[in-house]
């Protein structure tokens, strides 16, 4: 078994909670009609779970689906190429699409998933992302839970080569 690393705590549990409860106050306005939640695996399931009961809390229940889409592998760094691992389950044609990751940092993913989710005749697709980091590039995110720092996050779904995810608050390796 190796050595945990040395983590700085960026987000606790409890003020995640809020963030997320704030987003999912922000999303059941606009999120009338029939809905599918799209989240990317694997590091947006937490996120993608505590969002889901947040709205269901307001009356939001939607379709929940997933998409696996990898661009990191075991690195720190994006590979630059994103690469469909898994595909959805049920069909979204004619509805809107809420698209969930873990960080918004290139756009990539984001902008692949768009892309991908019109092309199988989704009606809208609105991106949503946990952490936006700073100089985020890309298309842009519709929705953020928070803003994170510069650093190689860990926790909450987010993994270093696999570990870490299990963490129940947003952390960033030193």
């Amino acid at each position: 078994m190796s050595e945990t690393p040395q983590i700085s705590i960026v987000m606790t549990e409890a003020e995640l909670s809020g963030h997320v409860d704030d987003l999912a106050a922000r999303l059941s306005v606009r999120m009338t009609g029939p809905w599918t939640i799209v989240s990317i695996l694997i590091g947006a399931m937490p996120f993608t779970t505590d969002l889901m009961k947040a709205l269901a809390r307001r009356g939001v229940h939607p379709v929940l689906d997933a998409l696996w889409l990898e661009s990191y592998r075991d690195a720190r760094e994006s590979s630059g190429r994103v690469v469909v691992r898994a595909d959805l389950s049920r069909p979204v044609a004619g509805r809107h699409v809420l698209v969930v990751d873990d960080v918004f940092d290139s756009g990539r993913t984001l902008s692949f998933a768009r892309t991908h989710l019109l092309a199988k005749g989704a009606s809208t697709v609105a991106t949503c992302a946990l952490a936006l980091k700073p100089g985020a590039r890309g298309d842009g995110v519709d929705y953020h839970a928070f803003e994170a720092p510069d650093r190689f996050l860990v926790g909450y779904g987010m993994d270093d080569a696999g570990r870490l995810r299990g963490l129940p608050y947003v952390g960033a390796l030193d």
